[in-house]
């Protein structure tokens, strides 16, 4: 079989955790930053899972998982 390849655009936007879930960053973080508040962009900074639904779509995106 050939190799399978890794979307570059998905796996600079997550990443797999030990266990097999699938981490993301928030969008919103990167500039015009002056007008949001303290409290939103510590909030903005802080990872989250990625949604059931969408899973087995970023997986598929990463064959090779972690590493």
């Amino acid at each position: 079989m050939p190799k399978l390849k890794t979307h570059k655009g998905a796996a600079k936007r997550f990443r797999l955790t030990a266990s097999g879930k699938v981490k993301r960053g928030h969008s919103h973080a990167r500039h015009i930053l002056t007008k949001k508040t303290a409290k939103r962009k510590r909030a903005l900074d802080i990872d989250v899972m990625v949604a059931e639904a969408d899973v087995k779509l970023v997986k598929k995106m990463l064959p090779y998982g972690r590493g």
